[in-house]
């Protein structure tokens, strides 16, 4: 099974940029989507579902913010819209996906650049994720935390980590977070297959056109899995090259899943 997770930053304007054309090729059997920025409505999803995808989406209340999408080729058993967490689902922050013998769980984490306020939030909401995971593995316990963690996690994962050690995003406490997100029985599935490798990013600052040019990247996009689906990773990669986006597509194979 191939999945891949991509903040597109704006579906509409990635399709002007060819993303229903990329998604044409068969990049992957499920199609993780953050920051749609959209209201489903806003988009001729006929076209993705011609293409052999369910399609699940799940809006901000808020016009053109934020947002999480999942276009599937394998049929899921039960969709979760949003955490039941109020904050959070008025956002349009996650979106649960029940298939048989795994859940997967897409999720746009908030950033904290814009100030104090967003940034003591993302805590908050860090800290209620961990809960609501800890307490969804008690009845599923396979789980697939796809998703913009909007964090770096080691100095290996960002392009310049010492003048970035006080930027929102690589803050000893987001990273303390990270620290606690893994030992609490999660795997970054990147890092399982490829432990050193550097100038691995998948966002790239929009500010100067250099900068992607140039790879002064982070990697702030994830796909994590339970201790246990760890063993039936085939292959994880980050694709730099597809360029719909500030971000850039991830992605994970996994093998001996149940679900067709």
């Amino acid at each position: 099974m191939r999945i891949i997770s991509y903040n597109l930053n704006g579906i509409r304007a990635a399709i002007k940029k060819g993303f229903l054309e990329w998604l044409a090729t068969d990049p992957a059997d499920i199609i993780c989507i953050q920051e749609t920025k959209a209201q489903q409505t806003d988009v001729d999803v006929t076209e993705i579902e011609k293409l052999g995808y369910h399609v699940y989406w799940f809006a901000a209340q808020k016009k053109g913010y934020s947002g999480v999408a999942v276009f599937t080729k394998l049929e899921p058993r039960e969709v979760f819209y949003g955490s039941g967490i109020e904050q959070s689902d008025f956002e349009g922050r996650s979106i649960r996906l029940d298939f048989e013998d795994f859940t997967l769980v897409n999720a746009y984490f908030p950033s904290g650049t814009t100030g104090d306020i967003r940034q003591t939030y993302k805590y908050q909401w860090l800290d209620e994720l961990l809960d609501y995971l800890n307490e969804l593995r008690k009845i599923r316990p396979h789980l697939i935390v796809t998703g913009d963690y909007n964090i770096c996690h080691r100095e290996i994962d960002i392009h310049d980590p010492k003048g970035n050690k006080k930027s929102s995003g690589f803050l000893p406490e987001e990273r303390a977070w990270m620290d606690k997100f893994f030992e609490n029985g999660f795997i970054d599935s990147f890092r399982h297959v490829h432990p050193e490798r550097t100038g691995a990013y998948s966002w790239w600052s929009q500010r100067f056109p250099s900068v992607r040019l140039n790879n002064k990247g982070w990697r702030i996009d994830y796909i994590s899995v339970t201790r246990g689906l760890h063993e039936r990773i085939v292959t994880a990669e980050i694709y730099p090259d597809v360029k719909h986006s500030d971000h850039c597509p991830i992605y994970l194979e996994i093998g001996d899943l149940l679900s067709k």
